[in-house]
């Protein structure tokens, strides 16, 4: 283990760094550990920062953020993220001071309700371009004024599984009226309400989804839920799509054909799906007929309830036959920030 003290006086002799990961998991605010005055003079130093996060910090980290407002950051810095931060700081001053940010993203954040009502006082535009919301969503009248404000520039949006269907039918029927740039949405949980929310917001930005995550919610209804995205999805898809994940339960294999057939026309560079299915044929023919002979995909990750396509030698040695490469599920499902790891230090 390198003890931080002894590295931050190198890192601040490099005045040229363009990018800088602050990741505080497992710190606590002990001097023996971690030194907030060097840290923000690492900041301080830079001629060429251009992207910064701020990752897993439980503490206030208004010591680092400010260090922005009096540096040379001022007019090269262009993307800011925020990963499980919890918002308990003032921000808005150092945002006013930034000439040339272009994006910024809030990741599974806390304490939204107070970085909202300060965004909402900042006179420059606020490039919102990522809301990613686990765990917790703002009050819904700040989320108006805060997409209301940022709405045209936002472009990932994230529900979590712990939020509630009432809350996310409110925050969508808000996506649709302002946001029309979307191009990465997950919704983790979903009841009959939403999912056509849902739909609609598909219809409303057309070609420019190219990331979409639904899963199911454990609900005593999940069987018909299901159905209604199978039903419904295939024919709304834009022409091509850069990922598509679907996690659902359904009765049989011929509500499953539905979406194959609807889908047809929208090509999938990675498409990731995992079915529970009660009974029916066996669903990978229908998979082989409409997908693997078609060529719909460049990538494929197809679970059945507790079979992995990935373990059928044979047959993903026929799906190369179509150049269609097979994946592992478990190495590769989870949130479009963890299946590219690259964004959480870029920012996305």
């Amino acid at each position: 283990r390198i003890n931080i003290t002894t590295i931050i006086p190198y890192l601040k002799s490099i005045n040229t760094i363009s990018s800088l990961y602050y990741n505080f998991y497992g710190h606590s605010y002990n001097p023996k550990n971690f030194n907030k005055i060097h840290l923000s003079q690492i900041i301080n130093s830079q001629n060429n920062l251009k992207k910064i996060v701020f990752d897993s910090s439980r503490n206030p980290i208004n010591y680092l953020f400010t260090s922005l407002k009096h540096s040379n950051s001022s007019n090269t810095l262009r993307i800011i993220t925020f990963r499980k931060i919890v918002f308990n700081d003032t921000f808005n001053e150092v945002f006013e001071q930034l000439n040339v940010l272009e994006s910024i993203h809030i990741i599974d954040c806390k304490a939204l309700n107070s970085f909202i009502q300060q965004i909402l006082d900042i006179t420059k535009p606020f490039k919102l371009k990522t809301l990613f919301m686990k765990k917790e969503l703002p009050n819904i009248d700040l989320l108006q004024l805060l997409l209301q404000k940022s709405g045209n520039y936002l472009e990932n949006v994230s529900f979590g599984s712990l939020i509630k269907n009432e809350s996310k039918q409110q925050s969508l029927e808000l996506i649709i009226r302002y946001c029309m740039k979307i191009k990465v949405f997950e919704l983790f949980g979903f009841d009959n309400q939403n999912i056509y929310l849902l739909f609609n917001l598909i219809e409303n930005i057309g070609q420019n989804l190219n990331h979409l995550s639904i899963h199911h919610s454990s609900n005593s209804n999940i069987e018909n839920s299901s159905l209604i995205v199978l039903q419904n999805l295939g024919q709304i898809l834009p022409f091509k799509l850069e990922y598509l994940d679907l996690n659902l339960m359904i009765e049989n294999t011929s509500d499953f054909e539905i979406f194959l057939k609807n889908s047809q026309n929208t090509f999938i560079n990675r498409l990731c799906i995992k079915i529970m299915i009660r009974e029916g044929d066996d669903i990978l023919l229908y998979v082989k007929e409409y997908i693997m002979k078609k060529k719909r995909v460049k990538y494929l990750i197809f679970k059945v309830n507790n079979n992995d396509l990935f373990s059928l030698k044979d047959e993903v040695k026929e799906f190369e036959l179509y150049n269609i490469k097979v994946q592992s599920y478990y190495s590769s499902t989870g949130s479009f920030l963890f299946k590219r790891p690259e964004n959480v230090k870029t920012g996305l």
